[in-house]
């Protein structure tokens, strides 16, 4: 009887050595599988990428049943299998990477850790166990770590797309949690102008190994927050999404957004990207933003991006605002995206046409209105007018003559 397949799992493949002793090949991870060998490219020390990639391995073994089955049949893993499937493709294509890099797209490798959640709570369960109980379990269980709506979100497009697919017709609803109050924080000019200044400023702190200053912290000739001044200058003039302004590129092709330095536009959508709903259109670029980009332009004609870090374009800036903030004082609750709430607000602080002011932002009227509709000057002014206003004489007399059929009579103004 032959012996059972342990399945796939992890070996330390041992380093190898030539007769002098010398290694030749360092000790890496491999995945054993039924007699075959899968090299991960992990060395000795790298167990947990090692251990991402055997994880990745098995579920690339599993494939899902694709037919039509009754909800209490089909595994919710299933379900999020397929679409992880149809999504990472999209992602793929609209970030111009291939499967290899795809995990250094923070869209991507979010989106993966969201779908991960989700198969640890509801794969194992049947798609027909999908109910508003096990909804609001799921958003208990995530607690204060939040979250749980766009987890949920995610689960009901999963479903949709099965649907959607043909591989089960029966109605499946997801309960979600309410929303969360929208954000309002935004910056003040001295608090823009501040944290610019900052991140030009700032250098590199690095305690001395020897010499008189040995053990004492100086700045160095590096500043890791220069390319933040542009991100932030970008953010605040154009209200752009951190993505359309990391892509920005004075040079057109596919995966950039394309800044026209001639005609002053801002071409937000990345070529050869579909739409989505993130709203991305064509502006007009305001004439203090253009003279900041023609001139660093001028300045490195090479550079493809107007935003880079040691000569390549950035991903993600989290971690280099998030110093540049607690560096500037400026206290929680601030992140790349409040760039776009600082242009948001500015616009109706200034007065703009709310209809342009959306268009120019890519978001809808009712969002723009709703969030930050309060900063504008007119809010409400002709209420606030009306609300003080002394009646007229007619329609003084209109309200005494209606007193017999039960109208109120104003009270008389006290003079005493």
């Amino acid at each position: 009887m032959p012996r059972r397949s342990k399945g796939a799992r992890l070996q330390l493949k041992a380093a190898r050595r030539n007769k002098s002793r010398r290694i030749t090949h360092r000790a890496t991870w491999i995945i054993r599988d039924n007699g075959r060998d899968i090299s991960t490219g992990c060395a000795a020390d790298e167990i947990a990428t090692a251990e991402r990639k055997l994880k990745d391995y098995i579920a690339s073994k599993y494939t899902p049943k694709r037919r039509v089955r009754h909800i209490d049949d089909i595994p919710i893993a299933d379900v999020l299998s397929i679409y992880l499937d149809v999504q990472l493709d999209k992602l793929r294509n609209r970030s111009n990477v291939d499967s290899e890099s795809d995990d250094t797209i923070p869209a991507i490798r979010k989106f993966k850790k969201r779908i991960e959640r989700l198969n640890e709570w509801w794969g194992a369960k049947m798609l027909g166990e999908v109910n508003g109980e096990a909804c609001r379990s799921y958003t208990k269980k995530r607690g204060k770590r939040g979250g749980s709506r766009r987890d949920l979100e995610d689960l009901r497009a999963a479903i949709g797309h099965h649907a959607a697919e043909g591989y089960h017709r029966e109605i499946v609803k997801i309960s979600l949690p309410e929303k969360g109050e929208p954000r309002d924080k935004w910056l003040t000019r001295n608090d823009a102008a501040k944290l610019i200044w900052i991140c030009w400023r700032y250098r590199e702190m690095q305690k001395m190994s020897r010499g008189s200053l040995k053990g004492i912290r100086m700045p160095t000739g590096k500043r890791p927050l220069r390319h933040l001044a542009r991100f932030i200058l970008l953010g605040i003039y154009s209200g752009s999404r951190a993505g359309a302004i990391a892509a920005a590129s004075p040079i057109p092709a596919v995966g950039r957004s394309y800044v026209d330095l001639e005609r002053g536009r801002y071409y937000r959508r990345k070529q050869g990207s579909a739409k989505t709903n993130k709203r991305q259109p064509t502006v007009p670029i305001p004439l203090r933003l253009l003279a900041h980009l023609r001139r660093w332009h001028r300045i490195d004609p090479e550079a493809k991006h107007f935003v880079e870090f040691n000569g390549r374009p950035v991903t993600s800036v989290k971690t280099a605002f998030k110093s540049a903030v607690k560096l500037a004082g400026l206290g929680p609750g601030i992140s790349p995206h409040t760039l776009r709430h600082t242009a948001a607000t500015w616009l109706m602080q200034r007065g703009a046409d709310p209809w342009q002011a959306a268009g120019y932002l890519g978001m809808s009227l009712e969002v723009l209105l709703n969030t930050y509709g309060h900063h504008h000057p007119d809010y409400l002014s002709d209420a606030v007018e009306k609300i003080t206003m002394r009646e007229s004489t007619g329609e003084r007399k209109a309200h005494i003559s209606g007193a017999g059929s039960g109208a109120v009579i104003p009270l008389r103004r006290n003079n005493s």
